[in-house]
This record gives C-alpha cells, sequence and structure tokens, in this order.
C-alpha cells in the first residue's frame, strides 16, 4: 500500500496524537535515504499503556474516517510500545522507558527529523 498523500495523513495521525494528549511527537522523514524502512516515521509517547492504547485506536479510526485507509499491520496491542504501520509512514506510540531504551531518533538519525508542536 502506497499512502497517496503523505503530509495529508500525517497531519491527520499527529492532529490525533494530539488530541489524545500525546506527548513529544517528531516526525522523521527518510524519502531522500536509500533503503529505508518506509518514508516516514511518526514517534511520540504516552504516560500510560492505557493511554497508548488510546492514542492507537483513535489514530487508526480516524485515518479510517477520513481516509478509508486501513494499517497493513498493528503490533504491541498489550504492550509499551504500539506499531501502527501503513507501508510508507509507520506510527510509533512509546511509554515513556521504551521510547529512551529504543532510541529511533538516534537509531534513525540520517532522516530529517521535525518536532511536532500540539498548539
Amino acid at each position: 500500500m502506497v499512502v497517496k498523500n503523505a503530509h495529508k495523513t500525517i497531519d491527520i495521525i499527529t492532529d490525533e496524537i494530539c488530541n489524545k494528549k500525546g506527548e513529544e511527537i517528531v516526525y522523521i522523514n527518510f524519502e531522500s535515504i536509500n533503503n529505508s524502512p518506509c518514508d516516514f516515521f511518526i514517534i511520540c509517547t504516552g504516560k500510560s499503556n492505557r493511554q497508548i492504547q488510546s492514542i492507537s485506536k483513535s489514530v487508526e479510526k480516524k485515518v479510517f474516517e477520513k481516509l478509508k485507509m486501513k494499517p497493513w499491520q498493528t503490533e504491541g496491542k498489550n504492550s509499551d510500545w504500539i506499531l501502527i504501520d501503513y507501508s510508507d509512514i509507520v506510527v510509533h506510540i512509546f511509554k515513556t522507558e521504551m521510547r529512551e531504551h529504543y532510541d529511533l531518533e538516534g537509531l534513525w538519525g540520517d532522516g530529517k527529523i521535525k518536532k511536532y508542536n500540539c498548539e
């Protein structure tokens, strides 16, 4: 599945993360990098498992409502890290400890990293 209008999809996802009070939202653009796993990562933090589950459900629901798109795959529904894979856009929703441990921003630092503000 290729996301036709990636930036519109990213806006929908990040707005929904903000609506559910997700924190430390970053967007990593890999479009100019060869052999990247996808074109974009969206990464955020939730304070509890319940919150990260809520963010995940809300993102999936809103993307489907607005774009009729379902994720190719979702992993970690009952853990400290939920991944929603829209093929070209992968959303990572972490609890703080897991995000620090895996440090995706450091690991994928070759991409263009942009912090997202909910204001």
